[in-house]
């Protein structure tokens, strides 16, 4: 610089990435000063402060970076991370390098990263794992993800979580029978006892609706269920299995000696002084430990009321119609998971009045309603589901609620008390609302028994809801759209319009909780007198389409069309109905 003239109005030196983008024309050369100049005082990297400006995309930057450096590119959501890799560097290093190591090949280690100039990140690795380093490029975002995942994962795992809270949760088994005891010394037990309370208070927190504790021969998984998916959200050292396996098991007052054969029982985890969340917990054993499930039965998911579960209006008319009848039976069917119990725990709650007397016979009771008579069904001691409804019939009740028609005694018994004055409500594993009535022609219910009990059938299943934030209009060929089931008029309608998911940091990968769909069939006279005459379930789906039933697909394919659910989860909801 010649003496006396003024110093450049910004002096900062651009770096080599930089260098390139401004080279391609992808940004300018101001952009890319001052995006350097926001990573040097916010202590970012330089691709995230360009992303921050919006100029250009994580995919842009990333292909413009490879080309640059010579690096390979790659899909960071198409391989497999391996989290023991991930652990040897601490959460403390990983947020300060930016980098996350993927896995190794002998003794190399390869590191993600968005920016290759990044040599500080690879040292640091290669100092903590003692391995040489080699960098793999991926997009900003994705690594950012990957990051928070695996630093949330780490996390999870430590074993001195110095939460006090979590030490002194109070804990109540449900098992009075099995003869073990939760002491004080047990609670104390500190740092296993800590790891686990958090796992379930996280799993609460997150709005999981079960937790999965499952042994391997050399790795040990921990994964929750939400909103339907299961993910892996910690990886313990396999030797932990046994111990984890125990303090769950002490909590639920299980036989801790007992590893051959399936246990059942409960937690109730008080996590405040006004709040207690029930765990349904079952154990099996497997080749290489107990494998153990936690269901999170959540009283509030009964508080929510009929609106929020996603009938549609008609659907729940029928629904309100048939609980306000004096008698008759009302069945929920559809698969394992598909939220029957919230969907009959709605209506005993609708139900639930102090001139009502509602009892239930459960396997076991999911939740707690006050007010209504619950009964846990006890096979062992003779207590069945046809012994319940026995002894409920002497109790003078107005509703009945039967946790599952398993077999023909249960069903005479539950059609007996809608014949005699009873409103009565249960559940079936069937397909639709018309093999419902096959299948209790199957068992051996005569055909009158079941024309002149039957009020109403809703099957139902449950979809992954679109995020209202992200999701974007999807351009699908109109064949396509008559294939999946769409009319020629609905297609042609002003105001029709297909979503699908996208992914932001308001949702999971574009979707955010579930919603209902429902086949809710009232069961008429014209569908008794089909069944008299020994139809089959195709007549009755026809004459239900005759009366203007929706079947779970059209359904499906309604909460498609008002932007709730994309075709994807139409279609994995609704195959083969």
């Amino acid at each position: 610089m010649a003496i006396g003239t003024a110093p450049p109005a910004n002096p900062v030196f651009l770096g080599g990435l930089a260098r390139r983008l401004v080279a391609d024309k992808l940004i300018s050369d101001e952009q890319a000063r001052e995006a350097q100049q926001r990573a040097l005082k916010n202590g970012t990297p330089f691709v995230s402060a360009l992303l921050e400006t919006k100029t250009l995309s994580a995919q842009k930057i990333a292909e413009a970076a490879s080309i640059e450096f010579g690096a390979p590119l790659i899909d960071l959501t198409a391989i497999e991370i391996d989290p023991a890799v991930a652990r040897e560097v601490s959460d403390k290093v990983l947020r300060k390098v930016h980098a996350l190591p993927l896995f190794k090949r002998g003794r190399k280690t390869f590191v993600a990263v968005s920016d290759p100039t990044n040599l500080q990140a690879l040292d640091e690795i290669k100092f903590a794992t003692g391995n040489m380093t080699e960098a793999v490029l991926v997009e900003e975002d994705k690594l950012v993800k990957a990051l928070e995942s695996a630093i949330q994962a780490a996390e999870s795992q430590k074993m001195d979580l110095g939460d006090a809270d979590l030490e002194n949760l109070e804990v109540e088994g449900g098992d009075e029978e099995s003869g073990v005891d939760v002491t004080k010394a047990d609670a104390d037990d500190a740092p296993i006892v800590r790891y686990v309370n958090k796992v379930f208070v996280d799993a609460i927190n997150l709005g999981a609706s079960d937790v999965h504790f499952e042994p391997y021969e050399k790795t040990y998984r921990i994964r929750y269920r939400k909103d339907g998916e299961l993910k892996t959200i910690a990886t313990p050292p396999q030797a932990m299995a046994g111990r984890l396996a125990a303090r769950v098991k002490v909590m639920s007052r299980l036989d801790l000696a007992e590893r051959r054969v399936p246990q059942d029982g409960r937690i109730k985890l008080y996590i405040s002084k006004t709040k207690a969340i029930d765990f349904r917990v079952s154990t099996c054993p497997t080749l290489f430990g107990e494998k153990i499930c936690c269901r999170i039965l959540d009283p509030s998911q009964a508080q929510l009321g009929i609106d929020a579960l996603g009938y549609e209006p008609e659907q729940k008319e029928s629904y309100l119609k048939a609980l306000q009848q004096p008698q008759g039976m009302i069945l929920v069917t559809g698969p394992t998971g598909s939220g029957k119990t919230v969907s009959l725990y709605t209506g005993l709650n609708i139900l639930n009045t102090d001139d009502i007397n509602i009892s239930t016979a459960e396997d076991p009771a999911e939740i707690n309603l006050p007010g209504i008579n619950q009964v846990n069904v006890n096979p062992r001691v003779g207590l069945t589901f046809a012994a319940a409804l026995k002894a409920f019939l002497r109790q003078d009740p107005d509703v009945i609620m039967v946790g599952e028609i398993r077999d023909l005694e249960t069903a005479e018994i539950a059609i007996k008390a809608a014949q005699t004055g009873h409103l009565v409500l249960s559940t079936l594993h069937t397909n639709d609302a018309p093999q419902t009535i096959v299948r209790l022609m199957n068992m051996g219910v005569p055909a009158y028994n079941i024309a002149s009990t039957l009020s109403l059938i809703i099957a139902q299943r449950l979809a992954r809801k679109l995020c209202q934030h992200c999701k974007r209009e999807a351009d699908i060929p109109r064949a396509e759209l008559i294939r999946q089931g769409f009319s020629e008029a609905d297609i042609d309608a002003p105001d029709f319009r297909i979503f699908e998911a996208v992914g932001c940091d308001q949702c999971d990968h574009g979707y955010k909780g579930r919603t209902g769909i429902y086949q809710v069939m009232p069961f008429s006279e014209e569908m008794g007198r089909i069944i008299m005459e020994g139809g089959s379930a195709l007549e009755l789906a026809a004459q239900a389409h005759r009366e203007g039933v929706a079947d779970l697909r059209a359904s499906a394919l309604r909460k498609v069309r008002n932007g709730a659910i994309d075709l994807l989860q139409a279609n994995a909801c609704t195959v083969g109905d």
